[in-house]
C-alpha cells in the first residue's frame, strides 16, 4: 500500500486548495444532511477519517460537541485548520494519520464518518473495520460515497481512474451494504443525492497523467447518448455537465 498512499499524497497535495474551493464539495446543504442523517446532537463526539480540507468536521462541529479529522495529507489538513479559523470553531481537532491503523484508542467516539474516500481506498473493508475499533459501542458508523449503479460502476471507475491516479473503486450501494455486514455492523440506513459539476471545471482541480484530460473529454461527450457512466451528463452552452451519484450509508456499532 505504500506506492498507493504515495500516489494519494501527490495527487491530494495537489488538489488541496482547488478540491477545498470547489462550489460542489463545499456545498452546506449536503454536507448539513449528512449531519442530520447521523442523528447528530450536542453530546455527540466525532471522527472524520479522511478528511481532507475539513468540510464535514466543520459541519459537524457546528452541532457536536466535539470534532476531530485525520487526514494523511498535510496540505489538506492545513486547508482544514484555516477553515476552522475562517468559522471560528474551537471544538475541532486536526490529526495526521492513516486510516488503516488510526491514531486514537478503542471506542472513543460516538460518530465516526468518511465522505468521499472509500473509492481511493484499496481495502475498505479494513479501514471500515478500524472505524468500527474507533467508535463506541451502540455509536454511528457514517460513509458517504459516489456509488454507481452496478452495470455502469466499470465504465465509470475507468474514468475516474484516468482523472485521478489515486482512484481505486467506487462500489454500488450493494457492495457498500455488505461492507457494513462483514465490518460487523449493523444493516445501514442508505439515502442518496447527486453532486452537480461542470466537466471543465471539475478537469481544473484534477491532475490527471498526459493525455488523459482528452480522453475524459471523448470518454464524457460519448456518454450524453447512453449515460454509460451514470453521471447524468448533459450539455448545455457548449458545456458538458455531470452529477455524480453519492450514497449515504448510516449503521451502528
Amino acid at each position: 500500500m505504500a506506492s498507493h498512499d504515495s500516489r494519494i499524497l501527490d495527487q491530494f497535495t495537489r488538489q488541496a486548495v482547488p478540491f477545498s474551493q470547489a462550489q460542489a464539495i463545499r456545498d452546506e446543504e449536503a454536507l448539513n444532511r449528512i449531519v442530520q442523517w447521523a442523528e447528530t446532537g450536542p453530546d455527540d463526539t466525532v471522527l472524520d477519517v479522511a478528511c481532507g480540507p475539513g468540510l464535514l468536521v466543520c459541519a459537524f462541529a457546528r452541532v457536536a460537541r466535539h470534532a476531530t479529522g485525520v487526514d494523511l495529507t498535510p496540505a489538506m489538513l492545513e486547508q482544514a485548520r484555516r477553515l476552522q479559523q475562517e468559522k471560528g470553531l474551537n471544538n475541532v481537532t486536526w490529526q495526521p494519520g492513516n486510516v488503516y491503523s488510526l491514531p486514537f484508542p478503542q471506542s472513543q467516539f460516538s460518530i465516526v464518518s468518511s465522505r468521499f474516500a472509500f473509492h481511493h481506498l484499496q481495502d475498505p473493508l479494513a479501514a471500515l473495520t478500524e472505524m468500527k475499533r474507533a467508535c463506541k459501542p451502540g455509536g454511528r458508523i457514517v460513509v458517504a460515497d459516489m456509488s454507481p449503479l452496478p452495470g455502469k460502476a466499470t465504465a465509470l471507475n475507468a474514468a475516474e481512474l484516468l482523472r485521478d491516479p489515486s482512484h481505486v473503486r467506487a462500489l454500488p450501494v450493494h457492495e457498500l451494504r455488505e461492507l457494513f455486514e462483514q465490518a460487523g455492523l449493523t444493516t445501514p440506513q442508505v439515502t442518496s443525492y447527486r453532486m452537480e459539476g461542470e466537466l471543465e471545471e471539475l478537469l481544473a482541480r484534477s491532475f490527471p497523467n498526459e493525455g488523459n484530460a482528452e480522453r475524459l473529454r471523448k470518454i464524457f461527450a460519448d456518454s450524453l447518448a447512453d449515460d454509460a457512466l451514470d453521471l447524468n451528463t448533459r450539455r448545455e452552452n457548449g458545456k458538458i455537465y455531470y452529477s455524480f451519484p453519492v450514497a449515504v450509508l448510516v449503521g451502528r456499532k
